[in-house]
């Protein structure tokens, strides 16, 4: 029986694209999930020598319906093509790749996968009512029980502390995940792996000389005294991001370059540090791969909160300096189910297009204590 990691290395990542970030009521406002991601399936898909088997998306608060089915109909693929939504949170586009090589490997082939947020045209929902009373509206969904369902800024800041993670180095870490974004794009590097929507061909967010002295001046968002601010955190974003992948053996016969998936993980930790998630899957899909953290030439991490990823960054013993050499979250945005997937598409340029180096990492942590990690291996 061939081993796991043989059968990990069966997949392999031919296309990846994305659609620009737009911040939650600005550029992409009007756009809804469904469309989004048919921008990014449509070019994908026609980048594939076929239809694909099956779509996987990653979706956190979509309408329902099976937002991945009415996008890909919307892209225009064959109706014969089924497609299913996933939902790991934050960390549901990664996922939903992961889902992918592992239909790949099965046989199912080829898969198109990756996720979709539209923040800007989320439905509103209400808790039903109760004695009488009107309808309560909820924010977001529950991350876990009761008893543990913190919120995911307060459970970074209360991270951030518990690990020594300073204001000041918060700020700085913030100020540099923007200033690479605005050089990357001024470089023109985002250039290949954007699909352009509704005139949109740019991300909305990073901002030029946003230094540490200036993020100094905004308060703490969720507790006195804390260290997280909206300066250090995430945006509220929309966009889109999906890859095509392949059998090896496929794509060998054709010539393709790609990303050879070579450990995939996902993992659980306590829901009320839920930042941490995306330690333990790192661990085991290097794990998988036969490597360390210091064979990878690229990395990519969700930035949801600089607290949280410096806080993982010092459990897996990595140099900050190493990851999101174009920006990360805390500039270019967190279209919750779709930044996983933003990250593939991130490691596809700087790996395929660039030829940067052989090893990639992939890794987000999810609300309600989870994680996903891909590790790929660059195949020119």
């Amino acid at each position: 029986m061939p081993s796991r990691n043989e059968r990990a290395s069966d997949a392999l990542i031919v296309a990846a694209r994305r659609t620009p970030i737009g911040t939650a009521g600005r550029a992409l406002a009007g756009v809804t999930a469904a469309q989004l991601g048919a921008v990014v399936l449509e070019a994908v898909a026609s980048e594939l020598e076929g239809p694909p088997a099956e779509v996987i998306l990653g979706n956190c608060m979509g309408p329902g319906g099976d937002v991945a089915r009415v996008a890909a109909l919307e892209a225009g693929l064959p109706s014969s093509v089924p497609a299913l939504t996933v939902d790991r949170q934050c960390a549901s586009g990664l996922a939903a790749i992961e889902l992918g090589a592992r239909l790949v490997r099965a046989g199912s082939a080829p898969v198109v996968a990756g996720g979709v947020e539209s923040a800007s045209t989320a439905p509103w929902r209400y808790w039903p009512p109760r004695d009488g009373e009107a309808p309560v509206r909820y924010e977001r969904a529950p991350f876990a029980p009761p008893a543990d369902d913190i919120d995911m800024g307060l459970a970074a800041d209360l991270l951030a502390e518990e690990r020594g993670v300073s204001r000041q180095r918060q700020d700085a870490y913030a100020a540099e995940s923007h200033a690479r974004a605005v050089l990357a794009a001024a470089r023109g590097e985002f250039a290949d792996e954007i699909v352009p929507v509704g005139g949109v061909v740019a991300d909305e967010r990073p901002r030029s000389g946003l230094t540490p002295e200036r993020l100094a001046r905004f308060p703490a968002t969720f507790r006195e005294g804390g260290t997280v601010t909206v300066g250090n955190s995430c945006g509220i974003n929309d966009g889109a991001a999906a890859v095509g992948i392949v059998p090896v053996t496929a794509a060998g016969a054709a010539g393709r370059p790609g990303l050879r998936i070579i450990g995939a993980a996902s993992a659980g930790v306590a829901p009320t540090r839920p930042g941490l998630g995306l330690v333990p899957a790192v661990e085991q899909a290097l794990a998988e791969a036969g490597l360390g953290t210091d064979d990878l030439d690229v990395i990519e991490v969700n930035e949801a909160f600089a607290g949280q990823v410096l806080a993982c960054y010092d459990a897996l013993a990595i140099d900050p300096a190493r990851v999101c050499l174009g920006g990360g979250a805390l500039a270019l945005g967190h279209p919750w189910g779709a930044s996983g997937a933003v990250l593939v598409v991130r490691l596809f340029t700087q790996l395929v297009r660039q030829g940067r180096g052989r090893y990639g990492l992939a890794a987000v942590a999810a609300g309600g204590g989870q994680g996903t990690a891909l590790v790929v291996e660059a195949c020119r």
